[in-house]
């Protein structure tokens, strides 16, 4: 294994050496690092190692046909779109990796349609872990990964732990789980899913009978949606565990029925050989009798030449006799003698002949006795022979027994074949009816979004101009103020401590007045999230308007702090002038109530402009919040987002009692100002 790893870390130095790429250097001694676990697994761990774009490219290459690695670790790698594109990509034809880690990687669009590719080619994953991405921020991206999860089969956990998904992603995932029949574990926690989200992945659950883990705490969904779902995950738990149990039993019934069919078979095997060998025995003892009969016979006929020769003999003998009388009734007395001795010789023949006739008589006999034998043994072999017949016959009909069970079988196996291929038929059906409507429906919304955001782009458009000509009308307010406060900045001492008190009770009530909108912001945060995921397809477009818009308002605010600095040094010489100018101011007070109108709709003009400035500066904060979100984890983010509101809402008090400050001792410090009546 370390061979492989070496030739591993060697393929990856060439290849960035043929693509004219740098190595990494953390990557390399990433790389030297690598060793088999103590399990025998081989794991590719990059962790926090921020590659870049080409190395990506390089990784993916070799990644594509390694089979050695079975889990990848890139989590916090900083990955960007382009280099999770060309990683993925490598993936899609591994066949080993069983576990991918991507936690961390600010993963968006790109990355999830690229993950969704990846889950529709590949076969050999099956834990994902996604932790700490924003893919659930962009629709288009976010529906792919989720056909991509729908397709795959081979998926067994998934990780999407503060992605950012909303109600709409939620729904998506459940169109997913309900195609999906792989999927065990998945975990949504620290989501913006809500209560339409939890509906949806409730109603999924109706169908989908395979997942039996899943976390959605964090997403502000209610206890009993909460209630229902778990309910629904342990039914598919129980539902899981009696099918492993009947998987179980249906695996150990087949291998006993293998067993059975294999030992029936070793049966009729061996019954065929006993059945071979007993009609061998019968053909060789059948042989063998034909051979002791045909043997036998051959002794049969031998003696019965010998009988036909002694026969023979005999009607020699008679032949002889006859000539022997002849003789001697033509000799007479010389023949007597002869006589005689032809009687004592037929005599002894004739003993002879007794003696030859017995001896074949018990012969034949003996031959009869044989035949007889063999002639039992044929029958008892014929018997024998009949027997093994009979159970050959009962074998052959237990075969036919079997025969017949195994095609009934066959038939009840093809027949719940076609009713589950029917079943299936009906789902898809069913499924594809429930994808026209969800089309039909994402049309629908995808029209309304897009006159929603021509609509919002008017206002944008005309908010704007209102703003620029309310920014014109400010600057040649701001400059009459300004020629009017160098004139008359010696008579505002009486009317700067009244000044002071009103600005004192107007910060009270602006500070509650902001606190007041700082809770609607709080609460309106939420909802402009959700409006703000409904709003990403047109986010394109107005990120660039928001930048112009955002360098506009930094010049804005440039502009009045530099305001705001003069407005400091302008108060300091008034202050310093002010000793000189108490006797003037007590000549120029009637002056004062005449312009006291005048200074009344100024003050007002600029709390307008004010607040205009303020709502203007809230809603780019808050868009800016909303992209930093992105970025930060949920429970940092809130920990961030809470100091944050704390620090501007200080910040914003003391920004506003300056500028009111010095807004005021411009007026005070004008000519309406001075001329305006004491209280």
């Amino acid at each position: 294994m370390l061979v492989e790893m070496e030739e591993f870390r060697r393929s990856f130095v060439r290849l960035c050496k043929e693509g004219s790429i740098e190595p990494q250097e953390t990557v390399l001694k990433q790389l030297n690092e690598l060793r088999e676990d103590s399990r025998g697994r081989c794991c590719l761990d990059l962790t926090a190692q921020n590659l870049s774009v080409d190395s990506c490219d390089v990784l993916g290459k070799l990644l594509s046909n390694d089979v050695h690695f079975t889990e990848i670790l890139l989590s916090d790698c900083m990955l960007s779109e382009e280099g999770v594109k060309l990683l993925v990509r490598g993936l899609c034809s591994n066949s080993v990796v069983k576990r991918l880690d991507l936690k961390g990687n600010n993963l968006r669009a790109v990355g999830a349609e690229a993950l969704g590719k990846l889950l529709r080619q590949n076969k050999s994953i099956q834990s994902l872990t996604l932790e700490w991405n924003n893919l659930g921020m962009w629709e288009d991206g976010f529906s792919l990964f989720c056909e991509g999860l729908g397709s795959n089969h081979f998926l067994q956990q998934l990780d999407l732990r503060n992605n950012q998904i909303n109600h709409q992603g939620a729904g998506e995932l459940a169109v997913a789980l309900n195609r999906n029949s792989s999927l065990q574990e998945l975990d949504l926690r620290w989501n913006n899913i809500g209560i339409l989200g939890g509906r949806s992945l409730l109603n999924c659950l109706h169908n989908n009978k395979t997942l039996g883990k899943l976390d959605l705490s964090g997403n502000n969904i209610p206890s009993d949606i909460l209630k229902a779902i778990e309910q629904a995950i342990t039914h598919n738990h129980e539902r899981q565990s009696t099918l492993k149990e009947n998987r179980s039993r249906s695996l150990i019934l087949s291998k006993e029925v293998c067993s059975l069919k294999e030992e029936k078979k070793k049966q009729f095997l061996d019954l065929m050989e006993t059945i071979d060998r007993q009609r061998e025995d019968l053909h060789r003892s059948s042989r063998t009798s034909a051979v002791r009969v045909g043997q036998l016979q051959e002794v049969l006929d031998e003696r019965k030449s010998a009988v036909n020769s002694l026969r023979a003999k005999l009607q020699l003998t008679e032949a002889s006799l006859a000539l022997s009388e002849q003789k001697v009734q033509d000799l007479g007395e010389l023949l007597s003698q002869a006589k005689l001795e032809n009687v004592n010789v037929k005599e002894r023949h004739a003993k002879e002949l007794r003696q030859e006739k017995e001896g074949t008589a018990n012969i034949e006999a003996k031959l009869l006795r044989e035949l007889s034998n063999a002639n039992e043994k044929n029958l008892t072999l014929q018997s024998k022979v009949e027997e093994l017949e009979r159970k050959c016959k009962s074998q052959h009909d237990r075969l036919f027994e079997l025969k017949q069970e195994l095609t009934n079988t066959n038939a009840e196996l093809k027949l719940r074949a076609v009713q589950a291929e029917e079943r299936l038929e009906t789902e898809k059906k069913r499924f594809k009816q429930t994808l026209e409507d969800t089309v039909i429906m994402r049309q629908k919304e995808m029209d309304h979004m897009t006159r929603h955001m021509e609509e919002s782009e008017r206002t944008m458009q005309e908010r704007i101009q209102r703003l620029e000509a309310t920014r014109i009308a400010l600057e040649e307010d701001l400059s009459r103020v300004k020629a009017a406060c160098v004139a008359e900045r010696s008579r505002a001492d009486e009317e700067l401590m009244k000044a002071k008190s009103m600005a004192q009770l107007e910060e009270k009530q602006k500070v509650s007045h902001l606190e007041e909108k700082l809770r609607q912001t709080i609460q309106s945060r939420d909802e402009a999230q959700n409006y703000g995921l409904i709003q990403k397809q047109e986010l394109g477009d107005a990120q660039a308007k928001n930048h112009q818009l955002s360098l506009e308002i930094e010049g804005l605010k440039h502009r009045l702090q530099d305001l705001e600095k003069d407005l400091a040094g302008k108060e300091r010489q008034t202050v310093a002038q002010v000793n000189k100018v108490r006797v003037e101011l007590e000549e120029q007070i009637g002056h004062l109530q005449a312009e006291r109108t005048a200074q009344e709709g100024l003050k007002e003009m600029i709390a307008a402009l004010q607040r205009q400035l303020k709502a203007q500066s809230s809603n780019n904060r808050e868009q800016l919040l909303d992209k930093e979100s992105e970025i930060a984890s949920l429970l940092e983010k809130l920990r961030l987002k809470d100091a944050d509101m704390q620090r501007m809402r200080e910040e914003e008090a003391q920004r506003a009692g300056f500028l009111q400050n010095a807004i005021l001792s411009y007026v005070q410090s004008s000519p309406l100002g001075a001329s305006s009546p004491r209280k």
